[in-house]
């Protein structure tokens, strides 16, 4: 598949969280995606000018107004995952493998907001002992975290099923 005809697909496909979608359909349309909003900013520069603003004490950056950008890259929101969707399909694994760090991290906050209602409750002895198991898991939940987007990205770089499965035919051999 080519880098238009990978564009054209997805984008026909804007909201099709159904079917499949082959590696080089999705890592095309991600890379369209990542061109457009580069270009786009490089636009914004060039039309809006660059303002600075201080950051620290003696840093200065020059920061443009991203509207075209911004535009962008709320459309492509909804297309980017739809073809991550169908890329997981394309792999065997369902959808919602493609927001296991958004499950992870919502799942860290309901913890940790927890662990800090029941705080007032339990002082002294089991107080302590809480926080302390509180810690660590909050700390093995935050390596989970951060390894998730590797994960997700591994599983987005898997090679597809061959023949069909369970979410349809297969992309590349219905292409032949």
């Amino acid at each position: 598949m080519s880098f238009g005809t990978a564009v054209r697909t997805c984008l026909r496909n804007y909201a099709t969280f159904s079917g499949r979608a082959s590696r080089p359909e999705y890592w095309w349309f991600a890379l369209f995606v990542v061109l457009g909003s580069i270009a786009l900013s490089l636009l914004d520069g060039a039309l809006f000018g660059y303002e600075p603003v201080r950051v620290a004490p003696g840093v200065v950056e020059y920061q443009s107004p991203s509207v075209l950008s911004g535009v962008f890259s709320l459309a492509m929101i909804l297309p980017i995952l739809a073809a991550g969707w169908r890329r997981m399909h394309d792999s065997g694994r369902s959808g919602l493998h493609l927001i296991y760090p958004l499950i992870v991290m919502v799942g860290i906050g309901t913890f940790a907001a927890f662990a800090e209602g029941l705080d007032p409750l339990l002082t002294g002895g089991p107080g302590a002992i809480f926080d302390n198991a509180a810690t660590l898991i909050l700390g093995l939940a935050s390596i989970v975290f951060f390894l998730s987007p590797l994960l997700v990205i591994w599983w987005l770089t898997r090679p597809s099923e061959p023949g069909p499965n369970r979410f349809g035919p297969n992309p590349l051999e219905q292409a032949q």
